[in-house]
């Protein structure tokens, strides 16, 4: 029917030893990098919400002019 899963501890030691080893191998930003990468995705977003207002307001006059 359903299997059960083998909880012992020294499973649960293994998986923590292998999350913290995956820990270790990550490499995180400096300062300017999260800098430089935090303005491009701010500038990004506001630059598409201005295509997105613009093309709204073009799709609105367009409409009215229709009705």
């Amino acid at each position: 029917m359903s299997e059960k899963k083998d909880t012992s501890p020294a499973l649960k030691r293994s998986w923590f030893q292998e999350l913290k080893a995956e820990f270790s191998k990550i490499t995180w930003p400096g300062k300017s990098q999260l800098a430089r990468e935090t303005a491009v995705v701010l500038v990004s977003a506001i630059v598409l919400g201005g295509i997105i207002v613009v093309v709204d307001w073009l799709l609105n006059l367009g409409l009215q002019y229709l009705w």
